[in-house]
């Protein structure tokens, strides 16, 4: 169930068992694929998810502007600082919450959004009256997660298969080009790169033409897969806190 589509009073009357809250960023992915990938494919597995499941899920709108000030040098790309990120996120499924949706799973495509989605669920188990756990779908597709890059095979693979008329394949090559072989520049296990232009030309890491339509099919398969085995287990725990030791 898509909250968006759903009138208050369908809202009111579904048995729910569990809410999705897609998060992402709006942030340069290369010549090729568009400033929303991340928003795009959050969405879409949160939405898979949701009909393979077997329940009801009730998806939330989705975040679009993340944690990404590290893709601050290419045109379009927007961010927020970590502080309001987990403030929106919080206030978020404190709303949902309100309406009994207590158990709530983000569902995120940006990894850059990692560290603040995991310290806000934290606070919100916490603190608040819901249960969060984060989840990024392309830490969660078994052996392909080594190839993730950034507008590289994984993410190209998934638009070409979810959302094909996004992907300018006449940039392909160019995109390759550019493209670093990986995220930053390492010296004892440190990254000294902070910005994403510090390493890649045009913003691409790995190669875009190793992800078919094929690929992204077994991507958003593994990916719902593994959410909906989230999901259940969300469902399934008792989520009181444990007493003083």
């Amino acid at each position: 169930m898509r909250l968006a589509d759903t009138t208050w009073t369908d809202a009111d009357a579904a048995d729910v068992d569990v809410a999705l809250l897609p998060v992402g960023s709006t942030e340069q992915h290369g010549p090729h694929a568009p400033l929303g990938t991340d928003a795009l494919t959050a969405e879409t597995v949160a939405d898979a998810a949701a009909d393979a499941y077997d329940g009801t899920a009730v998806v939330a709108p989705t975040v679009s502007v993340g944690v990404s000030e590290e893709h601050r040098q290419f045109t379009g790309t927007l961010w927020v600082s970590p502080d309001t990120f987990r403030a929106y996120v919080r206030d978020t499924v404190r709303s949902l919450a309100h309406h009994g949706w207590t158990d709530v799973v983000l569902v995120n495509g940006h990894g850059g959004n990692v560290p603040a989605l995991g310290e806000v669920a934290a606070t919100i188990t916490r603190h608040d009256d819901a249960y969060a756990v984060p989840y990024t779908w392309f830490d969660a597709v078994g052996e392909h997660a080594s190839d993730m890059g950034h507008a590289g095979p994984l993410e190209t693979a998934f638009l070409r298969h979810a959302r094909p008329e996004l992907v300018r394949e006449d940039r392909i090559a160019a995109a390759r080009d550019g493209a670093s072989e990986r995220w930053g520049e390492w010296v004892s296990h440190a990254n000294l790169a902070h910005d994403s232009a510090e390493f890649t030309e045009n913003g691409v890491v790995g190669d875009p033409g190793d992800g078919d339509a094929d690929r992204g099919e077994a991507l958003l398969s593994l990916a719902t897969d593994s959410l909906c085995d989230l999901v259940r287990a969300v469902v399934e725990r008792d989520t009181d806190r444990p007493p003083h030791r």
